[in-house]
């Protein structure tokens, strides 16, 4: 009968892999760079594949490397539901969170692998609705945990995670930001998007015309995708077939869109309190969209240390 696999070795060559980087991994697993990369030969010859390429400085997974991977994260996901299995003091329940539907797509499935790796008994009920309606069930204690597109609305502090830039979007394939009336696909009326992206407009003299008006962005990005319209969405929500306009284009900078968490004032237990940390790790470990095509001299997404910013009441 073969041996086993390392479960450790696994748990580094997933490590590897999530972060692109020997060294990365190494901070993350608790380990030198050499003892890393130890673990991986000694993996390597226990399978009899090469589980990476390494061109210069980049790594890439090889096609073994590949079909490994699936099966480290269904063991390791197996050994820690085990363990929690046995564990009295393993965190359950349930813990409510919502965010728009702009970030559920880019942000949620990593919050939800981190999360559901070291909490496998915890139920996350999940809502996707604009930012102030988030805020607002938080208000009213409908939800514990909200992550906000836009840091001004509710009565709650939010804790600023992350930052990205905020981009007038067109089709690649059509011209229609060149209509002498532009038209445009935004946000509902209180969208922080929408404001910002009128103003600069305002302030530029561009004439234009909102066709299309949806808290989904689902919607909003149909319609750029079309060529039926201009939108304003953030680098997390680009996608394939979206272009960036910027100043080379006519089209005025736009400042900079804040992510923040905000949490219900009874919401302190440990379960909410870990899925918050996952939330901060999630984010810090996701880098820049690459989805679309975008000009060589746009800023890419800056990731900031967790701060407290005072916001006035209501939204």
């Amino acid at each position: 009968m073969a041996n086993p696999l390392d479960l450790e070795q696994l748990r580094t060559f997933v490590a590897i892999v999530d972060t692109g980087s020997f060294t990365k991994a190494a901070e993350d697993v608790f380990k030198t760079q050499s003892a890393v990369s130890m673990q991986i030969r000694r993996l390597e010859e226990r399978l009899g594949v090469s589980l990476f390429e390494r061109t210069g400085r980049t790594i890439q997974v090889t096609d073994s490397g590949s079909r490994l991977l699936a099966y480290a994260r269904r063991m390791l996901s197996l050994n820690q539901e085990t363990l929690s299995a046995f564990d009295h003091d393993a965190m359950q329940g349930q813990v409510r969170i919502g965010l728009p539907d702009d970030y559920a797509e880019r942000f949620l499935p990593e919050i939800l692998a981190r999360f559901s790796r070291s909490n496998p008994l915890v139920e996350l009920q999940i809502a996707c609705e604009p930012s102030s309606n988030l805020a607002d069930h938080i208000d009213k204690g409908r939800l514990d945990v909200a992550l906000v597109a836009d840091c001004t609305v509710g009565t709650v502090m939010p804790e600023i995670v992350r930052r990205e830039p905020l981009h007038f979007m067109t089709s690649a394939a059509h011209d229609v930001h060149n209509e002498e009336v532009l038209p445009l696909a935004l946000g509902r009326l209180d969208c922080a998007w929408r404001a910002e992206g009128l103003q600069a407009l305002d302030e530029s003299g561009r004439r234009y015309k909102v066709l299309f008006s949806s808290w989904s962005a689902q919607i909003v990005a149909s319609a750029i995708l079309s060529g039926l319209a201009v939108g304003v969405l953030p680098e997390c929500a680009l996608r394939p077939g979206m272009r960036v306009l910027g100043e080379h284009d006519g089209f005025p900078k736009l400042r900079d869109n804040e992510i923040g968490i905000i949490r219900a004032r009874n919401a302190d237990g440990a379960v909410v309190t870990a899925l918050v940390d996952h939330i901060r790790d999630s984010l810090a470990n996701l880098p820049p969209n690459e989805k679309a095509a975008k000009p060589s001299h746009l800023p890419e997404t800056r990731l900031v240390r967790p701060q407290r910013v005072r916001i006035a009441s209501g939204g």
